[in-house]
């Protein structure tokens, strides 16, 4: 188990790349599956989910290799229909391949994935729409097993929009007979970057970013080599990491639209921000003062960065509401932020945060990915030093974390317990 030492006050300045959007790359790692010819994945982020992902690959018989900072998938040889259970209860992300696994050998067996400990994410929706193309789906003993002679296209109407299940689907009806058209699908770009790389791939995808996505059939899929969107919640990490101990810093590789609901937040707590091109600048130099943090599906305020924007409405002034509408357990970061000084009263899916001067260093343990982040740069504003413990949960979702900050001044550096 590995922790961060860091000695907060420090003003951060300077220029940090953003990587490839997790979300993104899962999902691609289980298109890969679909097609026997070659991918390539450029600026792959070698982070643990996306690491659990080619070992997963690699558990079905699909090779692959790094060539840099690109993942070389062959899938040729692939062969195998069952995802092992010890690397699906680590990532969340395995239940994607139950569409493209599905696809490729008429069935799949995998067990309940894991990933982070948020509140209850039911694959219901992902199982119900599988049904919905032909699948006949079995769940005993903590396993899902799913078969189906033919995929067949169809319409689905998704109860919620949910961004996985989308996507489960968009892999499962790529290559069924027929057309399928999803409806009250999850609009985040992240879903447009799925559609964009299958049909690069030779599929027939379209409306991927609206409510109805529109997937036409096609009998094979070619390889393909692709460069995934850029990671907008590390980019809103970086930024709110800089609203909080103030200074100046420009993120390269960054998306302005992809998150515009952050930027308008920020914009309104008297933040200077700029965008040019793949650049977001910004200035924070003054004492900031939220007033409503409200998350929702995209256009909408990402789940993703609540804990962090939790973390920064700590040392504002005057009093934040921050509701919490999609993880009912997603405040598990609010106790360790009590214990740096933090003044926050949760009730059931909403916090009111009550702005002090400063935090103050205290020992911390991260609980999941975004809460661990958000304690992260909660250290990196605070008054003194401070750990922050089991960056397995940070690894999770952000490649070479402490070195980014490190380039903008921020005192930080990960040991061993």
């Amino acid at each position: 188990m590995d922790k961060y030492i860091i000695e907060g006050g420090v003003r951060l300045f300077g220029e940090a790349e953003i990587q490839s959007a997790k979300n993104a790359v899962l999902p691609l790692l289980a298109a890969a599956v679909l097609t026997d010819g070659q991918v390539k994945i450029h600026k792959c982020p070698r982070i643990a989910d996306a690491l659990n992902m080619v070992a997963i690959l690699g558990e079905l018989g699909c090779k692959t290799r790094f060539e840099g900072d690109t993942l070389c998938i062959d899938s040729a040889d692939a062969a195998n229909h069952e995802i092992p259970a010890a690397l699906a209860k680590e990532l969340r992300s395995s239940v994607f391949l139950l569409g493209s696994v599905i696809s490729r050998f008429s069935r799949a067996r995998i067990a309940y994935p894991g990933g982070c400990d948020i509140g209850l994410r039911p694959v219901d929706l992902h199982l119900n729409g599988l049904r919905r193309l032909g699948v006949a789906v079995s769940e005993d003993g903590g396993y899902i097993d799913c078969s189906c002679a033919r995929l067949r296209g169809t319409e689905v109407l998704l109860d919620f929009p949910s961004v996985g299940a989308t996507e489960n689907l968009i892999l499962a009806a790529a290559k069924a007979e027929g057309t399928t058209v999803i409806r009250n699908a999850a609009k985040e770009p992240e879903i447009a970057d799925l559609q964009n790389f299958i049909n690069r791939m030779g599929g027939k995808i379209s409306g991927a970013g609206t409510a109805v996505i529109t997937v036409e059939g096609v009998k094979k899929l070619h390889g393909a080599e692709y460069t995934p969107v850029s990671d907008r919640i590390e980019a809103g990490t970086f930024l709110i990491a800089c609203a909080m101990c103030g200074g100046s810093i420009a993120l390269k590789n960054a998306d302005p639209v992809n998150i515009a609901s952050l930027l308008h937040k920020l914009r309104e707590i008297s933040c200077k921000i700029h965008a040019e091109n793949d650049k977001i600048y910004i200035e924070c130099s003054r004492r900031l003062s939220p007033k409503i943090v409200e998350t929702s599906p995209y256009p909408g305020f990402p789940t993703d960065l609540q804990a962090q924007m939790t973390a920064l409405a700590c040392i504002c002034e005057g009093a934040t509401v921050i509701v919490e509408n999609l993880f009912e357990t997603r405040f598990k970061h609010v106790p360790e932020l009590i214990r740096m000084g933090a003044d926050i009263t949760v009730r059931g899916r909403s916090a009111l945060v009550r702005g002090v001067p400063r935090l103050h260093g205290a020992d911390v343990f991260a609980s999941d990915l975004r809460g661990g982040a958000a304690l992260t740069l909660a250290a990196l504003s605070a008054e003194g030093r401070s750990s922050v413990t089991d960056l397995r949960f940070i690894d999770r979702g952000y490649s070479a974390f402490e070195y980014k900050l490190r380039a903008l001044g921020a005192r930080i550096r990960r040991v061993r317990v």
